[in-house]
């Protein structure tokens, strides 16, 4: 009699197979899993706080469960609406200046003849990105100050001396252009990286209809690269409520608290500050959930306008 081996078995046998011969690639991608359950999601569970009025003697299990009042507690509070005001407009600020400008750079720089004097603009636009934002802000401090260089070319050409990092005025301006400064090379890396795999017989099919490189970037370049701009403005409106809590606690002082103040120095002060770790917990798991409402509703308007999206 002949033995029919079951096809699930004969399946089973194949899948061990290719599991074997692929084996590193496995381990590879098991390494970044652990790392993010482990360290992303395991620690979620702290997420619990928000809804208990927590003790640090008494633990998280053991704290008084309180539901929604540290959430009711924040949407009351007088410094609400101000605090959501000054974060979505430095995130706006960011969105619209700060965005599309990598775009606009990694085409120029797409366009220079020479690859080694565009391969010279790439690295030294990349240098400003590891610079710590300490030194960033002590550099707007000191260019910025009454004394500093920026105030005597103004009074050179016969202005008045101002002291901008205490203008309410000039604090949005100073954040945008110093992250704009520090973070445009490096963001215009993935653009950078998508222009090259633009197939090259397009441009040399649009030269023999004659278009020159402004139609050829309107029309090849900027079309070939729309996929990467959607997903990196998804992601963009994925953080509409996170702004880089750093560099604004380093620039914020007395004269431009009126406008510096966002969720996440309020965050800060109330948390870390005032030990008050439940309503702080509770006011960054608002901005979260913000921040995904968001992600996931321009994710739908993306798929909805027929461009890609992230599922």
């Amino acid at each position: 009699m002949f033995s029919v081996q079951p096809t699930a078995v004969r399946r089973s046998g194949r899948m061990k197979k290719e599991m074997y011969r692929c084996r590193y690639l496995y381990i590879l991608i098991a390494l970044p899993v652990i790392y993010f359950i482990i360290f992303k999601y395991v620690p979620m569970y702290g997420v619990m706080i928000a809804f208990e009025n927590f003790k640090i003697r008494k633990g998280i299990w053991g704290s008084e469960w309180v539901g929604l009042a540290h959430f009711a507690k924040y949407l009351s509070d007088p410094s609400f609406w101000g605090l959501v005001r000054n974060t979505l407009l430095l995130s706006l600020w960011q969105i619209l200046i700060v965005f599309p400008m990598p775009i606009l750079f990694a085409l120029l720089v797409n366009e220079l003849p020479s690859k080694r004097f565009k391969g010279l603009v790439q690295n030294v636009s990349y240098l400003p990105h590891f610079i710590s934002v300490v030194v960033v802000v002590s550099m707007l401090t000191m260019f910025c100050s009454k004394d500093g260089i920026v105030n005597d070319i103004i009074a050179f050409f016969g202005g008045t001396r101002t002291s901008f990092l205490l203008q309410t005025s000039s604090f949005r301006p100073l954040y945008i252009i110093s992250e704009l400064w520090q973070n445009m090379g490096w963001s215009a890396i993935i653009y950078i990286s998508a222009l090259s795999a633009v197939d090259v017989q397009l441009y040399e099919a649009a030269r023999i209809d004659g278009a020159g490189r402004i139609k050829q970037m309107l029309h090849i370049t900027f079309p070939s690269i729309l996929p990467t701009v959607v997903t990196m403005l998804i992601l963009q409106m994925g953080q509409i409520m996170g702004v880089s809590f750093d560099k604004v606690l380093l620039m914020q002082n007395a004269a431009t608290y009126e406008v510096s103040d966002i969720i996440a120095t309020y965050v800060y002060r109330r948390g870390l500050e005032g030990s008050q770790y439940s309503y702080a917990a509770a006011v960054d798991l608002f901005s979260s959930v913000i921040n995904l409402l968001m992600l996931c509703s321009t994710n739908a308007i993306s798929k909805r306008l027929g461009q890609s999206g992230l599922w």
